[in-house]
């Protein structure tokens, strides 16, 4: 797939595509051309839209027998974090926009999030388990600092007993740990933090609106002081570009406080590898036969491979070494082995004015 040239007109900063591919479900392809006329065009720099959306409805249900959790909730769409490998830009077709640049800049809101939650939690209906946030894009994204989505979505899981995991790598984070630490306290809460490379400047171009290496691996430390349980995940590790740092990034996460671990290797699903490929193009062209040599090797000489108990892995020599190193760092290190399970017996609506207390 050949991505379409940059939009002139367009000034781009800290951003991870450098243009905006048609989804997979569209049916025309548009493209700049030059006119012939050599005029100088004003730009404008490219900046983030956010738009808001009123679901019926904030549960979203999975039966993927690669994934650990059931359910989960997210409060946006789209993500200004802007990391080029990320394997949800794919979901922004859906809405008819690209998983390129529109995928970091047109940025949806679910402002309704908290009231739509307690209401599904009050179904009678509803059987408990945990429920996982950050799944397709991260609810801590630049935006959150501003919109304040997720207090009240952590209010509404702590006054039910509900517990929730969070998969993220945004600062914000820490504004909300006193709630994190509430529901960690009572054995309901489980933290996630993404932590790609150890070098900012690799960072900064993979992951342009994330926080750098050292400021993850301080949130990391402040939840744990905390005592809110971390997962460093080590995701996605790329061939040739993070695979050498896995066991830096591990010993890292470990002294700052991590007590889990998880590993996944790089995926490419749908238009993420055109982006992919041309991020390397742009940043990494001295490499980049060899990092997309080294992905089609744990592809089965694919760009992804979508498959149940292979998207998650990959496989072949050079998967199975990296899982590997992987698993003996861990060990190394002393990470517990697998997650811990989290408290769903307190589940039950919070008491309101009025109700009678029990005795005992």
């Amino acid at each position: 797939m050949m991505l379409p040239p940059q939009d002139p007109k367009e000034r781009l900063k800290a951003r991870g595509a450098a243009s905006r591919p048609e989804g997979r479900f569209e049916t025309q392809r548009r493209e700049w051309e030059s006119d012939g006329w050599d005029l100088v065009e004003e730009t404008r720099l490219l900046c983030t839209e956010i738009a808001t959306e009123h679901p019926r409805s904030i549960i979203t249900r999975n039966d993927s027998p690669d994934i650990s959790f059931d359910r989960s909730v997210n409060p946006y769409r789209g993500c200004e974090h802007g990391c080029v490998y990320c394997y949800a830009r794919p979901s922004h077709a859906y809405l008819g926009l690209s998983p390129g640049l529109d995928f970091e800049t047109r940025i949806t809101a679910k402002p309704d999030a908290a009231q739509l939650l307690e209401r599904e939690l009050g179904r009678r209906s509803y059987r408990p388990a945990p429920i996982a946030l950050g799944t397709n894009t991260d609810p801590y994204q630049p935006i959150e600092a501003k919109l304040k989505i997720m207090p009240a979505v952590l209010r509404v899981l702590r006054d039910w007993n509900h517990p929730a995991t969070l998969v993220t790598r945004g600062h914000t984070v820490l504004r909300d740990l006193d709630l994190w630490a509430e529901m960690a306290a009572r054995n309901q809460a489980l933290i996630g933090i993404s932590l790609t490379t150890l070098d900012a400047g690799l960072a900064r171009s993979l992951e342009p609106r994330a926080p750098a290496p050292h400021t993850r691996l301080r949130m990391i430390h402040d939840l744990a002081r905390a005592g809110v349980p971390v997962r460093v995940m080590v995701a996605p590790v790329i061939p040739v570009l993070t695979e050498p740092e896995i066991e830096a990034i591990l010993t890292a996460a470990r002294d700052a406080g991590a007590t889990t671990a998880s590993m996944i290797p790089l995926r490419l699903p749908h238009e993420v590898a055109p982006l992919f490929r041309d991020w390397l193009d742009r940043h990494r062209p001295d490499m980049a036969a060899h990092v997309m040599n080294r992905v089609q090797a744990m592809r089965g000489g694919r760009d992804n491979d979508p498959r149940f108990g292979h998207r998650f892995r990959g496989e072949g020599i050079e998967a199975e070494l990296a899982q590997q190193r992987f698993r003996l760092a861990r060990r190394r290190l002393g990470y517990q082995q697998g997650m811990p399970a989290l408290d769903c017996t307190r589940f039950g609506p919070p008491p309101r004015s009025g109700d009678q207390m029990s005795l005992f």
